[in-house]
């Protein structure tokens, strides 16, 4: 299944809405890789490893189960997850993209591939109509927690955590 979405950060035509800066929507999506828990209550525990400017290796546990993933980080541009396959999970990758058609006016791109087949998908596809519904409501809760940390000023420079 390959979906992707887009979420709009700053509604510059809604003066009651604060506005998000690229550098604290950065800020806010390296934190959600960083500290998933805070916005996915699931997770038990993350260990991160491997730690260099690209990016680093993260061990999540939610419960009995663990996932090994990999967060590439391309610094104001995107964040993207990359899930080896690893026992019953497949091969899946997630890229958060930021994108800035005008001055100010900032979305959030969500691009999700599992790496299955075209066929795979037709066999799949009441549940993939599922799955991107749950996807897209996780993606809105991301950026609802964002901004929630946004008007703490907990993405502002120096900071974070």
């Amino acid at each position: 299944m390959k979906f992707e979405h887009l979420i709009e950060i700053n509604d510059l035509l809604n003066p009651l809405m604060d506005t998000i800066t690229r550098e604290q929507l950065w800020r806010g999506l390296v934190m959600r890789a960083e500290s998933p828990k805070i916005f996915v209550p699931q997770v038990d525990e993350v260990t991160i490893s491997d730690r260099s400017d690209a990016g680093f290796t993260r061990r999540l546990r939610y419960g009995e189960l663990v996932v090994l993933d990999h967060v590439v980080l391309a610094p104001q541009q995107h964040v993207r997850y990359e899930v080896p396959k690893q026992g019953e999970i497949g091969a899946s990758s997630l890229v958060m993209a930021i994108e800035e058609p005008a001055d100010d006016r900032l979305f959030v791109r969500f691009s999700y591939d599992d790496g299955r087949t075209a066929a795979e998908d037709k066999a799949n596809e009441m549940y993939d109509d599922f799955r991107r519904s749950a996807y897209q409501e996780a993606d809105i809760d991301t950026i609802r927690i964002l901004r929630e940390l946004a008007a703490a000023g907990r993405l502002n420079a120096g900071l974070l955590n």
